[in-house]
């Protein structure tokens, strides 16, 4: 019985001292109340003075350039003054309306738990009493430079010197081409979009699908056509460049103009691009499929360097609507050096810019 006795008064001991530090730290909570108002009305203040004087900013740097008079910018850093001092009071009482809803309903925020500078956050991170953006950067007034995924695809074959390309021995269906790439697009003249350069990276993968039962064997010095022993299935030849693709653009475009901000959109435009490329070739691969001696399917892929040459350079065009084109290519360097035969690779097919 006394040890009954013993485990009851403890247990009500811990509960009475339990209910005693829930109740002083709602006290505790409750007088900080107070502070962590003005904690955050310093933080609202504060960020809307760092995005006034951000805007205050782009107003001077207009009247820099004349594109506006003393008169229009004075009236335009008035009214962004006036904007944040509406936007602070604003937030104040917000500010004041939650916290007062959080205390009627005790459900005030620990004010010894660390917060973001964006929210208030309690319990385990789902209730949000208030967002306080810390700073809302305003948008830059003019872009010039932006930019560009690259991915064309089309039609592949080579030119070859006193051969046409009826008489190619390449297949003018199974031979293509893919490119891969990230281009920036830069405005030229600071007032007109009709000119726009462009630069970047692309991966270029060029393919050539041999026929006539023929493959490339590389020679000490030479990689020419040879007649393959055995019944080929498939002869494909392909090399991997990574070059630097520059261009001239030429076209319209449609300029919006608004509040705080001016932009340039090609799109539903006519478009045309001139320039060229230059790069290195990261690798070259053949694709054989035949049939051996016992009737066997064999397929071999043979990586090596076929005495291609290890910088491709060439020019470039296209002429397009939007984000589509059509595209083609033309390498000035050789695909293989030392050759008889100079062999160039050409093609031609579809381009997509997309911003």
């Amino acid at each position: 019985m006394q040890n009954i006795i013993k485990h009851l008064t403890l247990v009500i001991s811990i509960f009475v001292v339990s209910q005693l530090q829930a109740q002083d730290t709602l006290t505790v909570t409750k007088q900080d109340v107070s502070k962590m108002i003005e904690d955050y009305k310093e933080r609202i203040k504060n960020a809307e003075l760092e995005t006034l004087k951000e805007e205050v900013d782009i107003i001077n740097d207009r009247l820099e350039r004349e594109e506006i008079t003393f008169e229009e910018a004075e009236k335009l850093k008035k009214g962004a003054a006036e904007k944040h001092a509406k936007n602070i009071e604003n937030r104040y009482a917000i500010l004041e309306n939650k916290f007062e809803l959080m205390e009627r309903n005790d459900d005030l925020p620990d004010p010894d738990k660390k917060s973001t500078v964006f929210s208030i956050n309690i319990g385990d991170g789902q209730k949000e009493i208030v967002e306080v953006k810390a700073k809302k950067s305003p948008p830059k007034y003019d872009i010039r430079t932006g930019n560009q995924l690259l991915f064309a695809m089309g039609f592949n074959n080579a030119i070859i010197d006193g051969v046409s390309l009826d008489d190619s021995p390449y297949k003018l269906g199974g031979s293509g081409f893919v490119e891969l790439g990230w281009l920036w697009k830069t405005r030229v003249f600071k007032e007109s979009n009709f000119l726009r350069f462009k630069y970047g990276f692309s991966f270029q993968w060029n393919k050539l699908d041999i026929k006539d039962n023929m493959y490339f064997e590389k020679g000490a010095d030479e990689t020419t056509l040879q007649v393959f022993p055995t019944n080929l299935k498939k002869a494909k030849f392909r090399t991997t460049n990574l070059v630097i693709p520059v261009f001239f653009e030429f076209g319209p475009s449609t300029k919006q103009e608004y509040k705080n901000r001016i932009r340039y959109f090609t799109d539903d435009h006519f478009k045309v691009g001139i320039g060229g490329y230059g790069g290195v070739n990261l690798g070259t691969q053949q694709k054989l499929v035949y049939e051996d001696e016992f009737g066997d399917r064999v397929k071999e892929k043979i990586k090596t360097g076929y005495n291609t040459n290890t910088f491709v350079y060439g020019v470039a065009a296209y002429v397009g609507y939007g984000d589509l084109s059509l595209y083609a290519k033309y390498d000035l360097s050789t695909i293989f050096k030392d050759a008889t035969v100079d062999q160039n690779n050409i093609s031609l097919g579809l381009r997509v810019d997309l911003d």
